[in-house]
């Protein structure tokens, strides 16, 4: 797994994700100022949906967790949640559209300035709290990896970590 070393901790492999977000929102509206085509658009906007849903959840079950305990700012990382949770309901209505209604790309952009509220709020507070913190972010970044090629090649979710099945 040396693609990992790429990353010093996880926040550049989180970071590069939030770059890679934003690069491809700037693809979307330089291909919607062009008209490009309604399917290209379609395949755009259902990978940046896929990879936003991905890093969501690398950073609900491996990385958030961690910097909680580290951090013990739980309003901070409540707040997080609750900005995932309105990301994850844009998503669901992107979507549940199709790319040539007449809403696609606003809702596309809301998307995206959601996203972009998100991330400055992460670097400004969650991310450089986590630097501060007892956080083991550079040994965060296997497991985040590895969890994100998972969740990409469609592997299920594990057990959360704790609870045990009692047999009945």
């Amino acid at each position: 797994m040396s693609a990992t070393l790429s990353y010093p901790d996880a926040v550049d492999l989180l970071d590069a994700d939030h770059k890679l977000a934003q690069k491809m929102f700037l693809d979307y509206k330089a291909m919607s100022q062009d008209g490009a085509p309604s399917e290209a658009k379609r395949t755009l906007a259902a990978k940046i949906c896929q990879d936003l849903s991905v890093h969501t959840q690398i950073e609900e079950e491996i990385f958030y967790p961690a910097v909680r305990e580290a951090i013990g700012d739980d309003a901070l990382m409540d707040e997080a949640l609750l900005e995932h949770a309105e990301a994850k309901e844009l998503i669901a209505r992107i979507r549940r559209m199709a790319p040539n209604d007449a809403a696609y790309d606003d809702m596309v952009q809301q998307l995206f300035m959601s996203i972009m509220d998100h991330v400055m709020e992460e670097r400004e507070q969650i991310f450089l709290k986590a630097r501060y913190s007892t956080a083991d972010l550079r040994g965060m970044v296997p497991q985040l990896y590895a969890r994100k090629k998972e969740l990409q090649t469609g592997a299920p979710a594990p057990a959360p970590a704790g609870k045990k099945k009692v047999p009945a």
